[in-house]
């Protein structure tokens, strides 16, 4: 278990005027922010981090969107930070997440669900350090 996960509000949510909402909910649940910044993703850039997904048919859609705006990544910290998380942010379909979650509250579709959250602890640490040097964590 770690105490650490790794957040994007991503460009829907930014757009839309969400960021400051969505911070202070994060904030409200009792996660401590470790690393911020605010950046614009370049299509390479948004490649890398979802090479994961690269064989998926939705790969390129998602890069086109997570390139199209400014983005808010973070590290936040917690006991049991990434089970947390993805409670306080709801299923990635909002029509299907739980009243009071941020997806509930921000998302406006499955593909633009308004914040990104860390599935396991080993990715919550590369997640981290893609956006984050160690001399960015704190």
């Amino acid at each position: 278990m770690s105490n650490r996960t790794f957040t994007m509000i991503k460009p829907d949510a930014t757009a839309n005027g969400h960021t400051g909402a969505i911070l202070q909910m994060i904030n409200a649940a009792g996660f401590r922010i470790v690393a911020m910044k605010m950046t614009h993703l370049s299509a390479d850039k948004a490649g890398a981090f979802y090479a994961v997904h690269k064989e998926r048919p939705f790969y390129g859609e998602l890069v086109e969107f997570m390139s199209r705006g400014p983005i808010t990544a973070a590290i936040l910290e917690k006991e049991n930070a990434v089970e947390d998380f993805r409670k306080l942010i709801g299923a990635t379909n909002p029509a299907n997440a739980d009243a009071g979650t941020i997806r509930k509250l921000y998302a406006t579709s499955l593909g633009e669900n308004a914040v990104h959250g860390s599935d396991s602890n080993e990715n919550a640490a590369i997640e981290g350090d893609f956006f984050f040097s160690k001399l960015e964590q704190f």
